[in-house]
């Protein structure tokens, strides 16, 4: 297991340190399994205050179908404090254990957090890309940083998400009448791709497919009803 920074200072120098080599532009084949990857945190007595255990899942679903087809959980000791734009310090140890330990591999993962929707274009979905060597997506629920104008209340309306006069990614209406999600590029797949893929993976609900089964797995325990290869 690598060594994971554990201060602000350590964590930033990796962020700027790995940043260059995130692909933001398709560099993938076919797609035939996407998967969601979300995490948990359960309590550690024996920790300080804020740190825990993070208990990471991922669900694969076929493609397009979106039917269950393989997941894995996996947990490690949080050695990083929360702090908004470090998330992937907490995360990412129990998300690459969890990806080890899956029998069906996904063409692409959608991350429940930011890719280069981030203060140094850095997000979680960025991080385990890298690591994975998988293209992923960034679906975040809340804003991290950056701005954008109105935004419709119609299902796929969408609006640039703008910081500091590059565009980062777009806040994108999934289902009228809920709050937008924020949509960036992960590692290996443009903008547009990201969009198309989302949409593709969304029902009826705000939140695709992926990440709600992944949700489900990692924070309530609800184990997916696999079909067969």
């Amino acid at each position: 297991m690598m060594e994971w920074p554990t201060t602000l200072e350590e964590a930033v120098a990796v962020q700027l340190h790995l940043r260059p080599q995130v692909v933001t532009r398709d560099d993938f084949g076919s797609i035939r399994t996407v998967a969601g990857v979300d995490a948990g945190y359960e309590a550690d007595p024996n920790a300080p205050e804020g740190y825990g255990i993070a208990r990471a899942a991922i669900v694969v679903l076929d493609f397009p179908s979106l039917q269950p087809r393989d997941y894995a959980i996996a947990k490690h000791p949080t050695a990083f404090p929360y702090v908004p734009g470090f998330l992937s310090f907490r995360e990412t140890p129990a998300v690459m254990l969890a990806l080890d330990q899956l029998r069906v591999q996904p063409d692409l993962l959608i991350c429940d957090g930011q890719g280069i929707a981030h203060p140094r274009r850095f997000g979680i979905a960025c991080h385990i890309g890298l690591l994975a060597n998988l293209p992923t997506i960034g679906c975040a629920k809340s804003l991290l940083t950056g701005h954008h104008g109105p935004l419709p209340d119609e299902r796929g309306a969408m609006v640039p998400l703008m910081h500091r006069g590059e565009q980062i990614g777009v806040a994108l209406r999934s289902r009228a009448g809920t709050k937008p999600l924020y949509i960036s590029a992960g590692h290996r797949i443009g903008l547009g791709s990201a969009i198309q893929y989302v949409m593709a993976c969304l029902t009826k609900y705000r939140l695709p497919e992926t990440t709600r089964a992944a949700d489900g797995l990692a924070s309530h325990g609800r184990i997916p009803q696999l079909i067969q290869p």
